[in-house]
């Protein structure tokens, strides 16, 4: 059975492009496509899609405000179109925050490359969408590499030295993709200031983490910030890998800093939870504690057992809370997993990481 898509843009010409990256794969099917949301709304009364591809800056009424509405009356995965850019990062987020389940970035200009380079991601994401569990909110609410690599490409394995000693910091990492800005803002804006420091990586597009990390930061009390290469893990800071780049853990002496470096995709993603994790049993080991959360695929399940082998405390989301039980469930079924949670569970298991 095929998935059905809506296309809402305001370009015709848009339109058109997303059509025609989708139109050859046989397990989904467009089934109309409109330059506003009214317009959508008609058309969707008489056939409702299984993923909506949605541009935020349209006139009459925005995608915000028509993503709100649907997730307020007949909850449907959504998927942001949005421009790459500081002020579409900051629209766009709005959208995840409201309910929207993954991010594609288009061009500002050059179709061409769009059609070239961009197909595979769109086709990702719908797929990835369509098997979202998207729960209803308030009106109100806030291309693939040929080799898959593993996070040997950026750090090297656990040989037994630091992560047997013990400190007096503590650390947190959190790995999340799809689903996961919602997930986030819910476990962040729990915490007290004097939570342990927190390593995060959210799968995300360049530009967007700046935007994101600042729009946490304004409603939680603990300080939450893009990572910057030689950050400091402190008490009531959350550092969140900067988008298109890896983030690593580095010890010096009783202090955890991070790394922030280019590199390959690593579980086809950069950031890479792998390598996040990965770094952090190699430098911290039993000082640390993980939670993989909602996500598609299987980044992080490594870096997790690597981790749980160290002796550092493991934990998945539960998949009742998971917007995508993908990363988690992959974790499980590896074996790095010491506990599994439910969501609204996870900021207490933080705080007793002291």
């Amino acid at each position: 059975m095929s998935i059905k898509v809506m296309i809402v843009d305001d370009s015709a010409v848009m339109r058109e492009a997303m059509q025609q990256l989708l139109q050859p794969h046989k397990d989904i099917e467009v089934i109309g496509a409109a330059m506003d949301p009214i317009l959508a709304m008609q058309k969707m009364q008489k056939l409702w899609p299984d993923v909506i591809l949605l541009d935020v800056e349209m006139p009459r009424m925005d995608g915000i405000s028509f993503l709100r509405q649907i997730m307020a009356t007949r909850p449907t995965p959504v998927v942001i179109c949005s421009t790459l850019t500081e002020k579409g990062a900051d629209i766009t987020l709005q959208a995840l925050s409201a309910g929207a389940v993954e991010v594609i970035c288009k061009p500002t200009s050059g179709l061409r490359d769009f059609l070239e380079q961009s197909a595979q991601d769109m086709v990702n994401a719908v797929r990835t969408a369509a098997r979202a569990r998207v729960k209803q909110q308030s009106a109100s609410a806030s291309h693939k590499p040929a080799v898959k690599l593993t996070a040997d490409a950026l750090v090297s394995t656990p040989t037994g030295g630091l992560i047997n000693q013990r400190t007096t910091e503590k650390i947190v990492l959190l790995g999340t993709s799809t689903g996961g800005t919602q997930a986030l803002e819910s476990v962040l804006c729990e915490l007290p200031v004097n939570s342990p420091g927190i390593a995060i990586v959210q799968h995300m597009p360049e530009k967007f983490t700046r935007s994101f990390a600042e729009r946490l930061d304004s409603l939680c009390a603990i300080e939450v910030r893009e990572a910057q290469d030689g950050d400091r893990l402190l008490p009531g800071r959350a550092l969140i890998a900067p988008g298109g780049r890896h983030m690593l853990i580095k010890r010096s002496g009783a202090q955890y800093l991070v790394e922030v470096k280019d590199g390959p995709l690593v579980s086809r993603h950069r950031p890479s939870v792998d390598v996040l994790f990965r770094s952090a049993a190699v430098q911290a080991g039993r000082n640390a504690l993980a939670v993989i959360m909602t996500g598609m695929g299987d980044d992080g399940a490594r870096g997790l057992k690597e981790l749980h082998e160290a002796g550092a405390r493991t934990y998945a989301q539960d998949e009742e809370s998971c917007v995508v039980f993908g990363m988690p469930k992959e974790a499980i079924k590896l074996g790095g997993v010491e506990q599994v949670i439910a969501l609204d569970e996870i900021p207490s298991v933080v705080m007793s990481w002291r």
